[in-house]
């Protein structure tokens, strides 16, 4: 074994030493749409005084951290995204409505002393003085606050049966001299007077106005910074009313912008369609690539498993969260793996087609170092779709981001060093060599031996081509004008709560039944075999018990299986990054096509681009489905899979013109054409068949995913074959390239190539 095989093998082994050990020791973080929970995004606002910037918002998030412990939630999560926004992960928790009200209250604890009867106009008071009505509804005129919740030590729910006073909560504080001093005042005026009193105002509402009990001696007031709030509470009331308490104020106040919730039962069950989906469909991309490939088939079914295994590993490292479009995402990688193996088998056969007594060696060899560019161009450009999702993208669809990113890396190791090095060791033993048809390299294949023996002539009118873009083009297009486009509650703000009814419920039913309840705009569709979902303008949590209410009343019961809640600010800011992000994809594609190919290459693939989003976006305007986060991740996703087969075949165009630079640019296209075909078809029946898996048992969760997917793989593999290539050819033949080709250079045919043993 030469040293730079040993290399690769060290290397490979090292990495799935590595991998093991993580994947034993390092479990995954489930998200709370596979696990059940709540997620609750919070974003500062800025006072008078304080402006929410980084510094407020971290004081915030420490607030709210001892909250949330108090909860007694277990594995609770609490981060800042960003200067202004907090994220809570609340794992387990399906009512959402208590952890909403305690996180969001700001908690504004103040003690005043009472100046007397709330008479008079209000208005009029100086600065910091206010009205308020106390427990029974009287009004008192409160004085400057003399202590706030910075103030307090900590807070304790207690019951006492022997007083009588019940459920109360007992507060210390910091300032002991400042209690003292209060309540000394206090005491200097009468029982009975109003002025006895102090005042504990929480969130401007009065909580508790005790009178200083006669035995306080003016002036001296109650030593220890000791008191008691009373008020008749239940046990919950007086056990929140401490956590708010202890915890302090917010230093600003917060907005729920966005609010999800997902079931136990959901979660479980996308988990088990999505686990469903990765075996069938690598279990029949597995036999496709072996039965096409035969023996280098084997061994790319085992770089297979240990690309599966390093993308875990790599996960588990980074300690990323899996969400259920990351879990799609990895699933999904797993056909986009297969790419970089077929493309150096079919290199592979090339280049035993054209020797007249090659060895398997060498043809691998010559197959891995043809295919490298191709292979680091397109998955570079899969990378900057998933780079823009992690950095634009929100919630679940960021972890598709990462799961993709990590798969297409992790595949890149799997293709590259570890097939390379189990093919190397496998045509090097002789039994492999004395039966070259074993390999699965020495055939060329039916498509291409197809494909020689017609030799179409695609690119001798490649207009056509263009103005069939164009028609399916306007037609996707008018879809968009004239059924409009329906966007999700992510983009538009406003909440979409899914149900699991008892029985069958006709949505219309159940739309008359909530429009009685005083939600006449909600949207209710059909979901799964027996669920309904509404989608509605933002909803407070008690509205939302009412549709609850509404639809278990039609439904003969109804569970919750999914919430969320997204604030009008978030969604104008998500639809506003989808753009960018569209934006991005494309101005990158154009710079690093133009860099690694010639303008006109860039120019006509970013075109194909533009041409695949409208067109996937029409068919789903047609369709009437949501175009949501979900959406978008498919659409960039579409993105990057559209530039792969682009860059193959700009890739081979490149170096057919490299041995012959004043052959016409159409030759060459048409050429590069038939030479790709054969990796096309087989890397497109392999992502089918993932796709078709995840269509058909992912889930309701995943359909529309898999959907956009598959319609996109279609649209994307006909681009840029069939729209990107006839473009740059108009695009060469406008400044002059095409005619200068054409007249220096006649046209060649391709060479035709004798097939050796018949193969798919």
């Amino acid at each position: 074994m030469k040293r730079p095989a040993r290399v690769r093998a060290l290397f490979a082994l090292a990495v799935i030493a590595v991998s093991v050990f993580v994947a034993v020791t390092v479990p995954v973080r489930l998200g709370l749409d596979l696990r059940g929970g709540t997620q609750i995004v919070l974003e500062t606002r800025s006072t008078e005084t304080l402006e929410a910037d980084a510094e407020a918002t971290d004081r915030t998030l420490e607030v709210l951290r001892g909250r949330v412990d108090a909860l007694g939630v277990a594995e609770p999560t609490i981060v800042r995204s960003g200067d202004q926004r907090i994220i809570v992960e609340l794992p387990g928790v399906q009512d959402p409505r208590k952890a909403a009200d305690v996180l969001g209250r700001t908690a504004q604890l103040s003690v005043h002393p009472v100046k007397g009867p709330g008479t008079g106009d209000a208005t009029k008071l100086p600065q910091g003085e206010r009205v308020l009505p106390d427990e029974s509804g009287e009004r008192l005129h409160l004085g400057k606050a003399a202590l706030s919740g910075q103030d307090v030590k900590s807070a304790e729910s207690r019951f006492d049966p022997q007083s009588g006073a019940g459920w109360h909560v007992t507060v210390d504080f910091e300032d002991g001299e400042g209690w003292a001093r209060l309540t000394g005042e206090a005491a200097c005026h009468p029982a009975g007077d109003p002025q006895r009193r102090v005042a504990i105002v929480l969130d401007d509402k009065i909580i508790s106005s005790p009178q200083v009990d006669p035995s306080v001696a003016c002036g001296a007031g109650i030593t220890g910074g000791s008191t008691q709030i009373t008020g008749s509470f239940t046990s919950d009331e007086a056990k929140e009313l401490a956590l708010l308490v202890h915890g302090g104020a917010l230093p600003v106040p917060v907005e729920t912008v966005e609010q999800r919730t997902v079931g136990p039962t959901l979660g479980a069950e996308a988990i088990r369609a999505s686990a469903w989906a990765a075996v069938v469909g690598t279990a029949l991309t597995a036999l496709f690539v072996l039965v096409v490939y035969r023996l280098m088939g084997l061994l790319a079914i085992v770089a297979l498993l240990c690309y599966g295994l390093i993308s875990y590993a790599g996960l588990a490292a980074l300690g990323a969260t899996l969400t259920l479009p990351g879990l799609a995402g990895f699933v999904l990688a797993i056909g986009m793996a297969v790419d970089a193996n077929v493309l150096v088998f079919e290199r592979a056969r090339e280049e035993y087609a054209k020797r007249n007594r090659p060895s398997g060696r060498s043809a691998l060899t010559a197959g891995f170092k043809g295919a490298f560019s191709a292979i680091a161009d397109s998955n570079v450009t899969t990378l900057i779709a998933a780079a823009l999702l992690f950095v634009l993208a929100s919630g679940p669809v960021k972890g598709f981001g990462v799961t993709l990113g990590i798969g297409v890396l992790a595949s890149m190791i799997s293709a590259l060093v570890i097939t390379r090095v189990l093919a190397e060791f496998a045509v090097a033993r002789r039994w492999v060599h004395r039966r070259p048809a074993v390999t699965g390299l020495a055939s060329v294949g039916r498509v291409r031996a197809y494909l020689t023996r017609r030799d179409p002539q695609l690119m001798r009118r490649p207009r056509r081509w263009l103005a069939v873009s164009a028609v399916v083009l306007a037609v996707a297009a008018a879809g968009i004008f004239v059924r409009g486009l329906n966007f999700g509650v992510e983009f538009t703000g406003g909440r979409l709560i899914e149900y699991s009814t008892e029985q069958t419920v006709d949505p219309d039913r159940a739309r008359a039944a909530l429009a009685d309840a005083g939600f006449p705009q909600a949207v209710v569709q059909s979901s799964g075999d027996s669920g309904l979902t509404v989608r509605t303008e933002e909803l407070t949590n008690e509205e939302a018990v009412k549709v609850e209410e509404t639809v278990a009343e039609v439904g003969g019961g109804a569970e919750k299986v999914r919430d969320e809640l997204i604030g009008p600010s978030l969604g104008d800011e998500l639809r506003r990054n989808a753009l960018i992000a569209l934006g991005l994809a494309l101005t990158a594609q154009l710079l690093y096509l133009a860099v690694r190919f010639r303008w006109m290459f860039g120019t006509g693939a970013v075109a194909a681009l533009a041409h695949d989003v409208v067109i996937l976006t029409g068919i789903f305007a047609w369709l009437g489905k949501p175009i949501d986060g979900v959406f978008l991740a498919a659409l960039l996703t579409v993105i990057g899979y559209s530039v792969n087969d682009s860059v193959v075949v700009f890739d081979r165009i490149r170096e057919l013109w490299r041995k012959d630079a004043k052959a016409p640019l159409a030759q060459v296209t048409n050429q590069a054409i038939l030479q790709t075909v054969p990796r096309t078809v087989n890397t497109g029946i392999g992502v089918i068949f993932i796709l078709a898996a995840l269509a058909l048992l992912g889930g309701d969760s995943l359909t529309d995913f898999a959907l956009a997917l598959l319609i996109g793989m279609v649209v994307g593999t006909y681009s840029s074959v069939l729209t990107a290539s006839p473009l740059a050819i108009e695009l060469d033949a406008r400044t002059g390239g095409g005619k200068r080709s054409r007249r220096t250079a006649p046209r060649k045919p391709t060479p035709r190539t004798e097939r050796t043993t018949t193969e798919i």
